[in-house]
């Protein structure tokens, strides 16, 4: 007995080899680390964006739909269902740690046949027989197999965690883009109105003249004809906001026609005003968490080489047993019924080492893609960080140039109205002035729509807003 126990742990205490590769971050240095080559223009800082961004732009109503939406989307519901799950199959992993216990109980009546007995009298009396028992197994995990699985299993939590925290910050970015795209069609609507007034006008004057004798039926069908082309673009738009209003509905866990009423007032999409904070390509790789969802699956697949190469060595288990055995239930409480074992209870299972070398080429040829596409992931992060911030100022240098051309036609349609009325040009110089400013009108307005859209892609790019603590339903 006491050369056993010395034998176990002996065993025991040889367990702390861990077979199999170390996980080492392979997050990259210099050049991915420096300033973005897109943020030279003034319109950048390199500030450490924050993590509520939204709040840049000022907008209440924006705020309080962002905090609805991380509380109520469905989205996010199931990513944190699929977190619950992983951190459950976690728990599971851990438990290989603990030895496997089983309790038995059970009851036979049982008679030797007169072959066996060999005519004896008595001998084929029936016999009972009781027994209950509790038998322990654990596994030794002398070359880390269990060590590998737990070090999988965090990462797999770890690499769901990330994946929500992507999923927190899609929702708030699909969901500030739907508000703010409610707001620019609004703006687009109120520019067709008003368009839509003044030719409006300008057409009635033309009925005016042509019952009059000085215009003839011509001149009045182009200005009716412009009139209900700018007309004809209403009802488009209407049907765009309405549906950027369902949408805001379904992200923020509501039926597409409880859309909250107070959107609709929103006129205008709200801008920031300030240099906006973009950081550098250090922090964009911390806070992006598609990255570090792409390094924890890379280290999970790391881990589990260990696992599939701790299948080429032997398993080890050591087990136990107590109870009592008796003829009759009294008897199972009583001294001489009582019964344990302790060993010899080594068990060594050697493996099919074809069949385990080949788990192993498995889990390393994984553990390449799953490298593959980490790199992949950090210089997506860069591509649409540096395409982000590009397109961002340039759409915005788009719009000031539209708004010098509108003021521009705006003067001229000044200009020929007043040559007209002074009947030193002709109608149709009127019609291509208001033409041209109804177009540049809807430019601008539509030019302020992509801008909006492209500050929100642009902080999309950038990463922040999951490390906000969770807002709770009230």
């Amino acid at each position: 007995m006491k050369r056993f126990a010395i034998l176990i742990a002996a065993v025991t205490a040889s367990a702390c080899t861990t077979v199999g590769p170390d996980h080492r971050s392979p997050l990259p240095t210099a050049p991915a680390q420096q300033t973005f080559a897109g943020s030279a223009s003034p319109l950048f800082n390199g500030d450490e964006p924050p993590g509520r961004w939204w709040s840049l732009l000022g907008d209440p109503v924006l705020d309080r739909l962002v905090q609805d939406a991380l509380i109520a989307n469905t989205d996010l519901r199931v990513a944190a269902a699929n977190l619950r799950q992983a951190r459950a199959l976690l728990r599971e992993t851990r438990a290989g740690r603990l030895p496997t216990t089983q309790i038995r109980a059970g009851a036979q009546a049982s008679r030797a046949s007169e072959v066996t007995t060999g005519g004896v009298p008595g001998g084929q009396d029936v016999q009972d027989s009781y027994d209950v028992g509790l038998d322990v197994n654990y596994q030794i995990d002398l070359f880390g197999r269990v060590t590998r699985a737990i070090e999988a299993s965090r990462a797999d939590v770890d690499a769901v965690q990330a994946a929500f925290d992507t999923t927190r910050i899609s929702v708030a970015a699909e969901t500030a883009r739907a508000y703010l795209e409610v707001c620019s069609l609004s703006r687009q609507l109120s520019v067709a109105q008003e368009t839509v007034r003044i030719q409006q006008e300008t057409y009635d004057l033309s009925r005016r003249l042509l019952e009059g004798g000085r215009f003839t039926a011509l001149e009045t069908s182009q200005a009716a004809s412009l009139l209900e082309a700018t007309r004809a673009t209403i009802p488009t738009l209407e049907g765009q906001r309405l549906s950027a209003a369902y949408r805001l509905s379904i992200l923020t866990g509501r039926p597409p026609a409880d859309f909250p009423r107070e959107i609709t007032q929103c006129t205008r999409a709200p801008t920031i005003a300030q240099a906006i904070p973009v950081g550098n390509g250090a922090t964009l790789l911390a806070r992006r968490p598609d990255i570090r969802q792409a390094e924890r699956r890379l280290a999970a697949s790391t881990a589990r080489v260990g696992v599939a190469t701790a299948d080429l060595y032997p398993s080890i288990s050591i087990g136990g047993s107590i109870g009592s055995t008796a003829t009759s239930p009294g008897g199972l409480f009583s001294g001489g019924g009582f019964r344990f074992g302790v060993g010899p209870l080594l068990s060594f299972n050697f493996p099919n080492l074809s069949v385990a070398r080949s788990r192993v080429r498995q889990a390393e040829a994984v553990a390449e893609a799953e490298l593959a596409r980490f790199d992949g992931a950090w210089l997506t992060a860069l591509q649409e960080t540096e395409s982000a911030l590009t397109i961002y100022a340039r759409e915005l240098e788009r719009l000031q140039t539209l708004g010098r051309a509108r003021a521009q036609a705006a003067e001229a349609a000044r200009i020929a109205r007043l040559r007209f009325q002074a009947g030193r040009e002709g109608f149709q110089v009127v019609l291509d002035a208001e033409r041209a400013i109804a177009q540049t009108d809807a430019a601008v307005a539509q030019s302020e729509a992509t801008l909006a859209n492209q500050l929100v892609t642009l902080f999309l790019a950038l990463g922040g807003g999951w490390q906000e603590p969770a807002p709770r339903a009230s």
